[in-house]
């Protein structure tokens, strides 16, 4: 069961990135057939990760350990989430943020945050601390059900934004905290120690990546906007 929902909120959260980034491609006025490259290669480079991650998972990688820090899973979530924050500067990647439609396109991924659920049947089981469960798996069921509505709407949102990242921070922050590393220092259980196997372990290093960096870049976008908007009003008045 857990397997189930797991690969359903990493196949639905890339599977609806890709598809906003082929349909905001044909938005920005590009051709089909770009379009469907920049969608291709953004999910095949996921895909890749993906499975990395679940091999890297496998060999013990980001298995926690009592007596010494394993900083790999930490690796696993900051590593990925700069290399999409850093490609959406890329000129095309722009180009498709600033098509209209683009603020929906970045909400509709995270509604399938809702699979968060995952980490409340965990608890149910016995494999996770509540202090960590409850947080974690309803604040993204939360996330994830507000995001249709905000998608439905189509602007971007700054209190869903930073509410969707603080929901992240507190979860991996206790799923830290509450490890089985040297730095443990919410001694619970059990521990988090089920979040660093297979298959929560994809949630953190490969989920959590993404859709921190959609909520940043449509963040990014709402400043950028107001900036540009600024800038072509002082330009007005200075003609005036």
């Amino acid at each position: 069961m857990q397997w189930v929902l797991v690969l359903i909120g990493l196949l639905g959260t890339t599977g609806a990135t890709v598809t906003g980034l082929y349909r905001g491609a044909l938005a920005a006025g590009l051709p089909t057939r770009t379009a469907t490259s920049v969608a291709a290669v953004a999910g095949s480079a996921w895909a890749a990760w993906m499975v990395v991650s679940a091999v890297l998972a496998a060999s013990d990688v980001y298995r926690q350990s009592p007596d010494k820090f394993e900083p790999w899973i930490a690796v696993g979530v900051v590593v990925p989430f700069l290399v999409v924050v850093a490609a959406s500067r890329i000129p095309v990647a722009q180009r498709i943020l600033r098509a209209p439609g683009a603020a929906a396109r970045l909400m509709w991924p995270q509604s399938f945050r809702v699979v968060g659920a995952t980490f409340l049947i965990a608890w149910a089981l016995g494999e996770l601390p509540a202090i960590f469960a409850l947080p974690a798996g309803l604040g993204d069921v939360a996330v994830g059900i507000s995001a249709v509505f905000v998608a439905r709407r189509g602007v971007r949102s700054v209190s869903f934004n930073v509410l969707g990242l603080l929901d992240l921070v507190v979860a991996v922050s206790i799923g830290f905290l509450a490890g089985l590393g040297p730095a443990r220092l919410l001694a619970v259980e059990p521990s988090t120690l089920y979040v660093s196997l297979l298959p929560l372990v994809l949630i953190p290093t490969v989920a959590v990546p993404l859709v921190a960096a959609l909520h940043v870049i449509a963040l990014r976008q709402r400043v950028d906007s107001r900036v540009t908007r600024s800038t072509q009003e002082v330009k007005a008045d200075s003609r005036r």
